[in-house]
């Protein structure tokens, strides 16, 4: 993209080329970068999912490439956003500078330059100017076309927001005259038909002391809270005796009624401060004046917004680790009762059950704060999962809903980098994705989304039972087995290998079993202890498809769900989780039925007690679900962004 410059006054219509500067005299030529001693280049503007294989592909077309890192976060793991590349000539390096810079790789354009080890000529500024009022249609590979013919570049960039030009840039050249040519040459002209200021970079630090020194320069005062008969004549007799004024006024609308605020401005600061330090706050007419340096609105909002920031850190710092969060609180709990029950572990502060604003129900969550740490860890530690009422209650830190957030992008982060190292097969046991739960299927029955999952085969033991003394005919050696004594698994239906031939049958009546005596009260043989309905055979404790035994067994038998802290108490530890995603799964994936295994496992991290209450709550598990949904859209959006 050619990038044209001409005077701003108009005077000359005819538009110049920047490399034409080179043949005016006065600046220099060479517009090369000057390669330092090591072969190491700086790679920048990376798209968040480029590797190092990437940039080896692209990077090694040019000459051997000696070593490729893309500098990740030291937690997440996720890229900076850029890389360095390092080879073992020179001259490549050269050449990569000179033909992939600027080169689109994943839909952006990466920007290369040299790599300085040594941040001093970044820090010092020298050589470093700042352009504004860039065309949007200027992007970085144009900005450096047009200042290179000035001198060697060691950077230059155009600032963006989400690939949208914010209309100012940076270019670092390698010495002050260049700089300085280019400042002369470039400040005022029209590039792509906008008038550009080109200037020598200020840091933020040096920005800051001048806009405090010309904040204590002031001479325009802003006068509020003015009674409405105060007319200009009134305001200008009030702070005329302060000092010479250059204009006083009141504001009014458009009837002339007064609306309450003024400007007056003095020709020397120091009378304009003497005003302000005089009549702020003194009562004139009944009303309270405010005097204040005169800010514009875009100060006034940056200001208003620190103050916020600060109040709001103050908050938190106050709070932070003594106020705490409950719910699954019974509707007939109040403000007093939640006070007796947690005041026993310390001092409170407050303790609030939150309610409908319109029908004053309780919404079964509020909030308790101690007056230190250690008391809010007690009482976590003691109440937590404590039965109040009729429900166990969870007792936890209270969080912000953005750190809630953030800490779930952060968990589906680590979730997707898992799955990125994990093998491309199914571990046994395991869903085929780390993080989603999947419930279990019988071999060959599609699950309800309709995928086909085939289970591992195990061997069936044998039906023949030997008789002491006898051998049964499926028995074989250790030594007959090849593999080293293991026998093969075979497919169910196939033939084993190394059968022993079939027996002939016996001629004559077949015998009759043994019979078993009945126990006393127990059911009749071959009857289901559950009733009739599901045939007359019983399960035994090896039958694939008996139902599982214990509380969630009755209650599946009963048809009733039956699950509640005291049978999930019950249950082995690992058995828990497993036992509340079987739960959880169906209600969910009538909710969300594209991501409910994925949903599923997210859920599963929350503590046991939570997971009760999202049982119990169908509005609870609504929200919760809404939350992990919006979660999870937001990351395959990026993930979409980045593909």
């Amino acid at each position: 993209m050619a990038t044209t410059a001409v005077p701003a006054n108009g005077v000359s219509q005819t538009q110049m080329d920047p490399m034409s500067y080179q043949n005016q005299g006065g600046v220099p030529q060479g517009i090369a970068q000057i390669p330092p001693a090591s072969a190491s280049l700086y790679v920048g503007e990376l798209e968040s999912s480029v590797t190092e294989a990437m940039l080896f592909e692209l990077f090694n077309m040019i000459g051997p490439v000696a070593s490729i890192r893309v500098c990740r976060d030291a937690v997440t793991r996720r890229s900076l956003g850029y890389a360095y590349v390092n080879y073992h000539n020179v001259s490549d390096g050269e050449k990569a500078l000179e033909t992939l810079n600027y080169s689109n790789l994943k839909g952006k354009s990466i920007r290369i330059m040299w790599s300085q080890r040594d941040p001093a000529l970044r820090k010092s500024g020298s050589g470093n100017i700042f352009i504004k009022n860039l065309d949007p249609t200027i992007d970085n590979k144009a900005l450096h076309d047009t200042f290179a013919a000035f001198g060697p570049i060691l950077s230059c960039k155009v600032v963006t927001d989400e690939g949208a030009s914010k209309g100012y840039g940076y270019v670092h050249f390698e010495s002050q005259e260049s700089a300085d040519n280019a400042i002369k040459h470039v400040n005022g002209m029209l590039l792509n038909d906008s008038i550009v200021y080109v200037g020598h970079h200020v840091s933020k630090k040096e920005r800051a002391s001048k806009i405090e020194e010309i904040k204590s320069k002031f001479t325009n005062i802003y006068i509020k809270n003015l009674s409405e008969d105060v007319s200009d004549e009134k305001l200008n007799e009030i702070f005329g005796v302060f000092g010479e004024m250059v204009s006083c006024v009141v504001q009014r609308d458009e009837n002339g009624k007064s609306r309450g605020f003024g400007f007056v401005n003095y020709v020397n600061s120091e009378d304009a401060q003497l005003a302000v330090a005089e009549m702020h706050e003194k009562e004139i007419d009944g009303k309270q004046l405010f005097v204040a340096r005169a800010q514009k609105k875009g100060e006034r909002e940056e200001e208003l917004r620190k103050q916020y920031e600060k109040i709001r850190e103050e908050k938190m710092n106050k709070y932070q680790g003594v106020n705490l969060y409950v719910k699954n609180l019974d509707d007939s709990i109040d403000d007093e009762r939640l006070r007796q029950e947690f005041g026993v572990y310390g001092t409170i502060t407050s303790a609030k059950i939150m309610r409908d604003e319109k029908t004053d129900i309780s919404k079964g969550f509020g909030f308790v704060c101690f007056s230190s740490p250690d008391e809010a860890t007690r009482a976590v530690t003691g109440l937590n999962g404590k039965m109040l009422v009729s429900k166990p209650i969870y007792v936890a830190l209270a969080q912000r809903k953005d750190v809630r957030r953030a800490q779930l992008a952060t968990q589906m982060q680590q979730r997707s980098q898992l799955r990125m190292q994990q093998p491309s097969g199914p571990i046994p046991g395991v869903g085929p994705y780390p993080g989603v739960y999947m419930p279990q299927q019988f071999p060959g029955q599609p699950n309800r989304s309709g995928v086909f999952f085939q289970q591992p085969i195990v061997p069936r033991p044998p039906r023949y039972v030997p008789q002491p003394g006898q051998q049964s005919p499926q028995q074989l050696q250790p030594g007959n087995f090849p593999n080293g004594g293991q026998p093969i698994p075979q497919p169910y239906g196939s033939v084993p290998l190394n059968r022993p031939p079939r027996q002939p049958r016996p001629s004559g009546p077949p015998t009759r079993p043994p019979t078993v005596p009945a126990q006393i009260g127990g059911p009749p043989t071959g009857v289901s202890p559950a009733g009739r309905g599901r045939g007359s055979f019983k399960y035994t404790p090896n039958v694939r498809n008996a139902p599982p035994s214990g509380p969630m067994g009755a209650g599946i038998m009963s048809g009733k769900p039956t699950l509640n802290a005291a049978s999930l108490a019950a249950l082995p530890p690992d058995q828990q989780k497993r036992t509340l995603g079987e739960s959880l799964f169906p209600l969910i994936q009538a909710q969300a039925p594209q991501l409910a295994g994925k949903v599923t496992g997210m859920l599963l991290e929350m503590d046991n007690i939570e997971l009760l209450h999202l049982l119990e709550s169908p509005e609870a598990l609504a929200q919760k679900v809404a939350e992990a949904v919006a979660v999870l859209e937001e990351h395959l959006r990026q993930q979409e962004a980045q593909e």
